[in-house]
């Protein structure tokens, strides 16, 4: 039997159980892979809680979209990958488990150099990060405003933004300033007088803001310094973000990504895979746990008490 972490009730973190379930069987076109690492992102609390709705709950369910792990069997009609290799899965619900069918599409080859702890923490980072800043058309000579830089999507958004020539000036508590600045950009504290402090960092002005905070002072001043609305989008406003004027991608959004957006999503995967191989891009990585402790995880996410994206391990 597999063991898989679900729960059948929204509610706080202690709904979450450990149980088995049937070992997983690879339909055409899905892969079995024995999950080595799972990545615990925000979306996982938010949907827990409710805070994210979803359809009403009719059987248990799974948790998790991000993971990595080793190939154990193959289904009909998968062609180009063989039982033995090491893949991170991207946007399948269930990966905090042992073990899970992952349609092949989902999946993408992990390098010698990329750690299954570093490929389950990119799916969905890397992927709105990349997402965002492709739909954004960030590009040379742009000047970036990353709200909540030091988050795991404002991280893998730096990175992307800096590769591409741009300036990036990233808000994030003092403490977290570091960190910042060794990914390649201008730290500014969030806060009071957070406009002036950006204006200060940026004289050149601000041609284009990603909102990962969702406060009214991040969508206040991004208004206020980006001449474009359009170039403007919030990962956590979708609900309002129509009232401001300016782009949401996911977030609780009404309107879905394009099939193009979502294409970026999945080729994100790829490119920061192999810019980890080449040593030019960085996840930090923060506590891993035991499966079995899903529920801390979660709560160390609803209490920002801990830095870097936190790996459940099988």
């Amino acid at each position: 039997m597999a063991r898989a972490i679900v729960h059948t009730e929204l509610g706080s973190p202690d709904v979450l159980r450990l149980v088995e379930v049937p070992d997983p069987v690879a339909g055409p076109g899905e892969v079995i892979v024995r999950i080595e690492a799972a990545g615990v992102n925000p979306i996982d609390v938010k949907q827990r809680s409710g805070k994210r709705p979803l359809p009403p709950i009719t059987e248990p369910r799974h948790v998790g979209f991000d993971g990595a792990g080793t190939i154990t069997a193959i289904g009909e009609g998968v062609t180009g990958f063989a039982v033995g290799e090491r893949v991170a899965i991207g946007d399948t619900r269930g990966t905090y488990a042992s073990a899970l069918a992952v349609p092949v599409y989902n999946i993408t080859r992990l390098l010698d150099g990329v750690t299954s702890a570093e490929g389950a923490a990119l799916s969905i980072p890397a992927g709105t990060a990349y997402q965002s800043l492709r739909s954004l058309g960030v590009r040379k000579g742009d000047t970036l405003l990353i709200h909540a830089g030091s988050g795991a999507v404002g991280q893998a958004a730096i990175q992307f933004a800096v590769l591409w020539g741009a300036t990036v000036i990233a808000t994030a508590s003092p403490a977290r300033h570091e960190q910042l600045r060794a990914l390649g950009a201008i730290p500014v504290a969030y806060g009071d007088g957070l406009t002036d402090r950006v204006r200060e960092a940026a004289p050149q002005g601000i041609t284009v803001a990603l909102d990962g905070a969702g406060t009214d002072e991040a969508i206040q001043t991004s208004l206020e310094l980006v001449a474009d609305r359009a170039r403007i989008a919030t990962i956590v406003r979708g609900p309002d973000a129509a009232s401001f004027g300016i782009q949401a991608y996911s977030g609780g959004s009404p309107d879905p990504l394009t099939e193009e957006q979502l294409a970026w999503r999945r080729e994100a995967v790829g490119v920061a895979i192999n810019l980890i191989e080449a040593g030019d891009f960085q996840v930090e990585l923060g506590p891993e746990l035991p499966l079995a402790e899903a529920a801390r995880a979660h709560e160390l996410i609803e209490q920002h008490a801990a830095d870097g994206k936190i790996i459940l391990i099988p």
